[in-house]
């Protein structure tokens, strides 16, 4: 693994509380689990940084070996790597992502829900 991408990864995830890799930008993913991986943290208004590997492609690589996981995006809460979409999203439904979030000390409060 690149020295440089594990360096910039592990300071990113000791600065931010939540932080997604993912390919594109949080305003503008670049593929459906990208986008969907944004839609959660977004219903739940947890603030987050997003981390676009496409921009990089040590960073690309690097983030799978860092987590030993194959695929972006990959959520990472106070530092642990929690999971990839489908992770989240099984976390969401179920309200264990909420729980995981609040028990680190992240604030989330799920976006109400309009008529």
């Amino acid at each position: 693994m690149d020295n440089m991408a594990s360096e910039r990864i592990r300071a990113d995830i000791s600065a931010n509380d939540v932080v997604l890799y993912m390919k594109g930008t949080p305003v503008f993913p670049q593929c459906g689990f990208s986008a969907q991986a944004v839609q959660i943290l977004n219903m739940l208004n947890v603030p987050f940084k997003g981390v676009d590997v496409l921009t990089d492609p040590s960073l690309r690589q690097g983030i799978k070996d860092f987590s030993n996981w194959p695929t972006v995006p990959q959520l990472y809460v106070k530092g642990e790597f929690v999971g990839g979409c489908d992770i989240m999203r099984e976390m969401f439904q179920s309200g264990e992502l909420q729980q995981a979030l609040q028990s680190k000390g992240v604030s989330c409060a799920p976006t109400p829900k309009t008529a």
